[in-house]
């Protein structure tokens, strides 16, 4: 897995939509909308949208999102890193969720498909 302590909260959003879109299969059921909450440096709010096959990350204009996750950006770069479980995170206040639960663990284990 890569590291991704040096990149910024962009770059990253960058490259999980480009690799995503390289293989659509694990997602190509999914329409759904996810809102990341991500506080700290370099922080912000991020929807990544899955719909039609693609995956699309909007920062400027949002959508009502079905699942909201919130934490802090250092947190985010361990989900993606899969250093740090989500369920783990969620008991311990380092993950809050709004909307589905379901679909928060489905993420996790659709973003461990993709090495990013």
């Amino acid at each position: 897995m890569t590291d991704l302590t040096n990149k910024t909260v962009d770059q990253i959003w960058r490259d999980i939509e480009k690799v995503m879109n390289e293989n659509p299969i694990p997602f190509k059921d999914l329409n759904v909308i996810y809102q990341f909450d991500l506080t700290g440096e370099d922080g912000g709010t991020f929807q990544l949208v899955f719909s039609d096959e693609t995956v699309k990350v909007l920062r400027n204009e949002f959508k009502e999102p079905k699942c909201t996750l919130k934490m802090k950006v250092t947190d985010f770069k361990k989900f993606l890193q899969g250093t740090m479980n989500s369920a783990a995170a969620f008991m311990m206040g380092k993950l809050k969720v709004q909307g589905s639960i379901g679909l928060a663990l489905k993420l996790e284990s659709l973003l461990g498909e993709y090495e990013l």
